[in-house]
C-alpha cells in the first residue's frame, strides 16, 4: 500500500510542477499585447471577426450563447442521422431523439454526460465531429469565460471585458491542441486506438469468441482529460483496457485532467499581478481537496465492514469496481479529482465506492469550486468569494471591497441566486425524481411506454438507491459526468431531466460571475489603503474555505443524510 501511496503523491507532485510553467505560459499567450499566429488570423478571417475589437460583457455573453447554440443544433442532427451516414464500420444505429437531445447538450456543456454506451452507441463520424469536436468547444469556452473577469481584477475603470471569440480561438490553437495531441501520442505508443478499423474478433482464455470495439480513440481520450470533459470512447471510460492500458497511462490521463485546472488559477496571478492571491486561492482548493481525498483513500483502503464482519480478509482494500492494475488507491485519488474538476471520467465503478467515499464524491460536485473544470473552476470559486468579501466586510465594519472596487448589493445578489440555483436544481431534480419512481414503479403505474421504465431504473434498494438519484443530479449540475451506474438511465424521463439541468448548471454560474465581473469594471477604482479588507491572507482564505464549507453544508446535508451518510452508517 505505501507503494500505491507514493503512486498518489507522485502524480500530483508532477501535475503541480507543470502546472506552474503552463501558467506562466497561458498567462503570455493571453496578453493583449500578444499576437495572432497565422492559424488564428485564418480563421478569424473565414469567421468574419475582428480580433481588435473590444465588446462589453453583455456582447461577449451573446457571443458565447450563440455560438453555442449553433453547436447544439448541429450535434443533435448529426446524432439522430449517424446511422445512414459514413464512419460506421460497426453499423450502430442512430440515437432516439429524447438521447440525442442530452447527449448534444451534455458535449456542449463540457459535461459529456453518457446515457449510451461509447462504443456501441455512437459511431466513428460522431464521436469524431459532435464528441471530439465539442470536446475543444466546450473547454475552450470555459476557458474564455474565465478571461472575460480578468479586466475587473485590473487598476483601471473600464467598459469592455476583451473579445470572447479571440480568447476562444487562442485557447484551441495555443492551449488546448498541442498538449491533445502528446497525450495523444503517449496513448497511442502505449496501446489505445488509433486507427478506422471495425471491431475485432479475440479468443478468451475461456474459449469464448468475442468483439472488441476499436477506433480513433487516442485523440478524443486525450482531449476528454485535458478539457476536463470526462466522456469516454468506451462504456467503461478509463476503466476499459484499451482507453487505459496501464498504470503509465493512468498517470499521463491523471495529470492531464489536473493540469489546465491549477495551471489557469497561476496564470491569472500571471495576468493580475497578484501571485499572493492566486496562492491563497490554490490553498484554498488544495485544502478542500484534501479534506475529500484523506478520507476516501482511508476507508478504500480498509475494505468493506460488512465483507469483514464476515471474517473474510480484504489485504488489498476494498476492491469492488476496481482495476487491479490500478489498485484501491489510485482509484480513490481518480474519482476524488475528476469530481472536484469537472472532467468525470473514471477508472473505476463509483457505484462500487464505500459509502463514505461516495459522499466524498458527492460533496466533490456539490461545492464545485476546488480547481474545477478549465477556466469556470475560478468562476464557481468567483461567486463563493464575492460572498466571502461581503460577509467580511460587514463583519469588520467595512465597505465591502475586491481588488479596489466595491461590492454592492447588485454583486451579492448575482452571487446568491448562482449559489442558490445550484440547490434548487439538484434537490429539486431529484425531489422530482424520487416522486416519478415512487408513483410510476408498479407495473400497473405506468400508463406510458417507455426505454426502461421506472421499475428498473434502480439496481440497489433504499439508501443506495436514493444516492444513485441523487448522484445523477448532482452531476448533471456540476458539468461532471461520471454516475452511480446502477440506474437505468436511458429513457425520455432523465435524458429530458439532466438535459435541463445540464444547460442551467452550465450557462447560469458563467452568466452570474460574467455579469459580475462586467458591473465591477465600470466602477470606479479606489487603491487600496490601511482600511481595505485583503483578500491575499491566509485568514481571508480561511475565510472564504468556511463559506464554502458552510453554504454547501446547509445546502445538501439533508439529501446527504438521507443517501451516502445513511448507508455509511448503516454498514458500521
Amino acid at each position: 500500500m505505501s507503494t500505491e501511496l507514493i503512486g498518489v503523491i507522485a502524480m500530483y507532485g508532477i501535475t503541480v510542477l507543470l502546472a506552474i510553467p503552463l501558467g506562466k505560459y497561458i498567462a503570455n499567450v493571453f496578453k493583449p499585447e500578444s499576437a495572432n499566429g497565422p492559424l488564428e488570423r485564418f480563421i478569424y478571417r473565414i469567421g468574419g471577426i475582428d480580433p481588435t475589437r473590444e465588446m462589453s460583457w453583455k456582447e461577449n455573453l451573446v457571443a458565447l450563447l450563440t455560438i453555442n447554440a449553433v453547436w447544439l443544433a448541429f450535434a443533435f442532427t448529426l446524432l439522430l442521422l449517424q446511422g445512414i451516414l459514413p464512419l460506421n464500420p460497426d453499423e450502430n444505429p442512430s440515437m432516439t431523439p429524447d438521447l440525442a437531445f442530452n447527449t448534444a447538450i451534455s458535449f456542449m456543456v463540457n459535461c459529456d454526460l453518457q446515457h449510451y454506451s461509447g462504443e456501441s452507441g455512437a459511431t466513428y463520424l460522431t464521436q469524431l465531429f459532435v464528441m471530439n469536436f465539442l470536446m475543444f468547444t466546450s473547454a475552450a469556452t470555459g476557458i474564455a469565460s474565465l478571461l472575460l473577469v480578468v479586466r475587473s481584477f485590473l487598476p483601471k475603470v473600464v467598459d469592455t471585458v476583451g473579445n470572447f471569440y479571440v480568447f476562444f480561438v487562442k485557447s484551441i490553437t495555443r492551449i488546448l491542441l498541442p498538449i491533445s495531441f502528446i497525450v495523444a501520442l503517449l496513448l497511442t505508443f502505449n496501446g489505445t486506438p488509433a486507427s478506422f478499423d471495425g471491431k475485432d474478433s479475440i479468443v478468451t482464455m475461456q474459449g469464448d469468441t468475442v468483439g472488441v470495439s476499436r477506433g480513433p480513440a487516442a485523440g478524443m481520450i486525450a482531449i476528454k482529460h485535458v478539457g476536463t470533459n470526462g466522456g469516454g470512447w468506451f462504456g467503461a471510460n478509463s476503466a476499459h483496457p484499451l482507453e487505459n492500458p496501464n498504470y503509465f497511462t493512468n498517470i499521463v490521463e491523471m495529470v492531464a485532467q489536473v493540469l489546465i485546472p491549477i495551471a489557469m488559477l497561476f496564470a491569472l496571478g500571471f495576468l493580475i499581478n497578484r501571485r499572493r492571491f492566486t496562492w491563497v486561492v490554490y490553498s484554498v482548493m488544495t485544502l478542500g481537496m484534501l479534506c475529500l481525498l484523506i478520507p476516501t483513500l482511508v476507508t478504500e483502503v480498509h475494505g468493506n465492514p460488512a465483507i469483514a464482519h464476515l471474517g473474510v480478509s480484504q489485504p488489498t482494500g476494498a476492491m469492488e469496481g476496481k482495476e487491479v492494475r490500478f489498485g484501491p488507491l489510485a482509484s480513490a485519488y481518480w474519482s476524488i479529482v475528476t469530481t472536484i474538476i469537472s472532467t468525470g471520467s473514471v477508472n473505476s465503478m463509483h457505484d462500487s465506492s464505500m459509502a463514505l467515499s461516495g459522499t466524498m464524491e458527492l460533496l466533490g460536485m456539490m461545492t464545485n469550486a476546488f480547481y474545477g473544470g478549465c477556466g469556470v473552476g475560478f468562476l464557481n470559486y468567483y461567486y463563493y468569494l464575492i460572498i466571502a468579501v461581503f460577509i467580511s466586510g460587514l463583519m469588520v465594519g467595512r465597505t465591502p471591497e475586491l481588488f479596489g472596487r466595491k461590492v454592492e448589493a447588485r454583486e451579492i445578489k448575482i452571487a446568491s441566486i448562482v449559489a442558490l440555483l445550484s440547490t434548487l436544481l439538484v434537490k429539486g431534480g431529484t425531489a422530482l425524481a424520487a416522486w416519478f419512481f415512487v408513483k410510476y414503479s408498479s407495473a400497473a403505474g405506468v400508463a406510458f411506454d417507455m426505454a426502461v421504465k421506472p421499475s428498473a431504473w434502480l439496481n440497489n434498494p433504499a439508501n443506495h438507491g436514493f444516492s444513485e438519484i441523487l448522484y445523477e443530479f448532482t452531476s448533471a449540475n456540476a458539468n461532471n459526468g461520471s454516475g452511480f451506474e446502477g440506474l437505468g438511465d436511458n429513457n425520455f424521463f432523465w435524458n429530458f431531466a439532466t438535459g435541463i439541468v445540464l444547460i442551467l448548471g452550465r450557462f447560469i454560474p458563467i452568466i452570474g460571475p460574467v455579469a459580475i465581473a462586467g458591473l465591477l469594471a465600470k466602477k470606479k477604482y479606489v487603491p487600496e489603503s490601511s482600511g481595505t479588507l485583503p483578500t491575499d491572507t491566509a485568514t481571508f482564505g480561511l475565510m472564504t474555505f468556511a463559506v464554502i464549507i458552510i453554504i454547501t453544508a446547509l445546502s445538501f446535508f439533508p439529501a446527504l443524510a438521507l443517501g451516502p451518510l445513511a448507508e455509511y452508517f448503516s454498514l458500521k
